[in-house]
């Protein structure tokens, strides 16, 4: 049987930026909880502070109060237990694929060399890149990159893989084979994953588990169990069942997205001019 348990645990934490006299809250009282083996899903309106919380999960930034915790432990900051995958590309140009996959273990020096070379192969097999190992980065496309990418993190097993809208940017018949492939992978691997998107759709055929964030300072509105049958594919989002898990996220997303306006005479007069449509 597949554990579920809590893996990272996210608990009142708080976060503001800026100097003490005009602090900005970006986070408040956010509690959540990352189980093992799962992909957690993450969506919030537009500038609600997700890339915080993505930075919060990694390390690199550390609450001002409250906790998190991994494995029973406080995260105090960065690990390669909890890798990012983000919206920009971070391969080094100067690096083929075989070099820009192998950089981490190398500099780390913690893998024997015929082991990491063994690690690598099945790596870049499994994302499809074996005739482009010796490619450098501007000689592959939006969606290799994406692969090398994932394939650049995967070799170092992290925990829990975390990606910050990874798919961003691509165009949409190359992001739609990115995300058939990344559910393919998902559910082979059946690792921990935490998937921050800005895609309703893309988060609901990926989750287990969908976070829905508030406006900022952003908090948990909602977490929604996803259970849709696995293997899934992107023709299940015109099951009834997935327009069910839409329609109830949009209406949040909705509600919080309406907030961002409140509060100024150009809100005013938006909210006003809204709620007149029929």
């Amino acid at each position: 049987m597949t554990d579920t348990s809590n893996l990272m645990e996210v608990t009142n934490v708080f976060k503001a930026f800026g100097e003490d006299w005009g602090r900005e809250k970006v986070v408040e009282n956010l509690s959540l909880d990352i189980r093992r083996n799962q992909l957690t899903a993450i969506v919030g309106p537009s500038g609600c502070g997700k890339s915080t919380v993505v930075n919060l999960l990694a390390g690199f930034e550390s609450p001002d109060s409250g906790q998190i915790m991994m494995e029973g432990e406080t995260v105090l900051g960065p690990s390669k237990d909890r890798l990012v995958v983000f919206q920009e590309t971070a391969l080094m140009p100067w690096l083929t694929t075989y070099q820009n996959v192998t950089f981490g273990p190398k500099l780390r020096g913690d893998m024997p060399v015929r082991s990491l070379k063994e690690a690598a192969d099945r790596i870049i097999d499994t994302v499809g890149l074996r005739e482009f190992k010796d490619k450098y980065p501007l000689q592959l496309s939006g969606g290799m990159q994406r692969r090398a990418e994932l394939a650049r993190a995967l070799i170092n097993q992290p925990l829990v893989m975390i990606m910050d809208e990874p798919f961003r940017g691509l165009d949409a018949m190359t992001r739609q084979l990115m995300q058939e492939f990344y559910l393919r992978l998902c559910e082979e691997e059946a690792r921990t994953n935490v998937f921050v998107t800005s895609e309703l759709e893309e988060a609901i055929i990926l989750a287990d588990s969908l976070v829905v964030l508030s406006n900022r300072p952003t908090t948990v509105r909602e977490v929604i169990p996803i259970d849709l049958p696995r293997p899934r594919n992107l023709n299940m989002l015109s099951s009834p069942a997935a327009y069910d898990y839409k329609r109830h996220a949009m209406e949040m997303l909705h509600e919080e997205a309406l907030k961002s306006f409140s509060g100024t005479d150009t809100g005013s007069d938006f909210l006003r001019s809204y709620a007149q449509q029929p």
